[in-house]
């Protein structure tokens, strides 16, 4: 009988779960472990981060579904991987061992290579996780009471750049309803080369509908944006060049601003010695 054990009870997690529990059926143990008890449907954060859904339509316990499908569940953080005897160390000191490891841990977020980013210590919001998107709503609702500049969009250093546009999009559209979208300008701040470049070099002609669709809601942008520094209420951006040559700085006020950081691996991955490239 083999052991196999999945780290990370996110999308990927869960469905790769399921789908190796269906194909090596019962002569075969699947077990996962994830750092908190519940499932957290991440894509509708920026939904949450302005009211349009509570925590509990956006998450649900996981045990009792894996559990159904006889699939083993384990609430821990893993501390430590050690692949050449195959083991895992969880937090609380205990040691799982396993045939075969499935990593799906999703990222470390790394607001901490810009000073002042970060719902935590810092001055901006952030929708990359449940409770942040809720910290984020508290924040949403003072923007309504107390209207001013917004900045949104993405560090140095990142590569998921969608929820940027889509939170852009749908604060837009909150901030309408509420009738107060005129009295809130809006930047758009990125790290990409384009608008809609995406990290992927663009989809199809997504720069142009992208641009279109920031001009038809009177959003501006800077793209090639080096962000430096965060202070309250202001953000320091560097516009470059294709030779990352600073072209201009832009001292942007803010009453509110959702940035998505910059990537890296959780640290029981990172620290695996040949598993990953300098970043994790």
């Amino acid at each position: 009988m083999a052991h196999v054990v999945f780290v990370g009870a996110g999308l990927g997690g869960m469905a790769g779960a399921y789908e190796m529990h269906d194909a090596l059926g019962k002569n075969h143990q699947v077990t996962m472990i994830n750092e908190r008890e519940d499932f957290q449907f991440v894509p509708s954060n920026p939904w949450l981060a302005v009211g349009w859904r509570e925590a509990e339509q956006i998450s649900f316990p996981i045990r009792p579904y894996l559990e159904k499908k006889n699939i083993a569940f384990i609430a821990q953080r893993v501390d430590e991987i050690n692949p050449v005897d195959k083991y895992l160390t969880l937090n609380d000191g205990k040691r799982v061992d396993y045939d075969y490891l499935v990593i799906a841990t999703g990222p470390k977020l790394a607001f901490d290579e810009v000073p002042g980013a970060g719902p935590h210590g810092g001055f901006t919001q952030s929708v990359c996780t449940l409770p942040h998107a809720e910290h984020s709503y508290e924040d949403y609702k003072k923007l309504v009471e107390n209207p001013g500049s917004v900045v949104i969009g993405a560090m140095p250093g990142a590569s998921c750049f969608g929820p940027a546009y889509e939170y852009a999009f749908i604060l837009d559209t909150a901030l309408s309803r509420a009738g107060v979208r005129h009295r809130v300008p809006i930047t758009f701040v990125t790290s990409e080369p384009y608008i809609g470049h995406l990290g992927l070099g663009g989809v199809g002609d997504s720069k142009g509908m992208m641009e279109s669709e920031l001009r038809k809601r009177s959003i501006n942008w800077i793209t090639n944006a080096k962000t430096t520094r965060i202070e309250a209420g202001k953000m320091f951006v560097d516009e470059v060049d294709a030779q990352g040559q600073v072209i201009k700085q832009h001292e942007l006020p803010f009453v509110h601003s959702m940035m998505l950081p910059a990537f890296k691996g959780v640290e029981a991955v990172a620290k695996v010695e040949g598993l990953c490239n300098p970043r994790g």
